[in-house]
């Protein structure tokens, strides 16, 4: 069951970030507005959209998920500080905190990996499984 979880969870944290990825694409002008608004230079936007849409597509995929999650993770926890400071405002302050929920639970699949249903397990298991040189195995 707990591959499955992963496999779900992993479903879950990608989802929000190829998605949101793909409408800053579709409205960048806007978005690049609100960042230099925020202060954010808007030149960051094309590299904000390929860690979403790649992050994103990475841990959907299990495919190199720890340093991928912890590269999210830290997105999570820039993105809550840069645009949801306001901790006067209850909403900023909600959206704050599932910046930070986020950040940890790409924070856990950082540090616990993608489980069973991923492709880093099966490139794992494919290197355990094939020969090498240093065992004397024949290629």
């Amino acid at each position: 069951m707990n591959n499955l979880y992963a496999l779900l969870g992993r479903i879950g944290l990608s989802l929000i970030f190829i998605l949101s990825g793909w409408s800053k694409l579709a409205a960048y002008a806007g978005t690049e507005q609100y960042m230099q608004a925020m202060g954010v230079p808007g030149a960051l936007l094309p590299l904000v959209i390929a860690l979403e849409i790649g992050g994103g597509l990475a841990v959907l995929a299990g495919v190199f998920t720890r340093s991928s999650a912890l590269a999210l993770a830290v997105f999570s926890l820039a993105a809550g500080v840069l645009f949801h400071a306001d901790l006067a405002d209850q909403n900023q302050f909600i959206h704050l905190m599932k910046n930070v929920a986020i950040g940890g639970g790409f924070l856990m699949l950082a540090a616990n990996g993608a489980g069973a249903f991923s492709v880093d397990a099966w490139r794992s298991e494919r290197k355990l499984s094939s020969p090498t040189l240093s065992t004397g195995g024949a290629l």
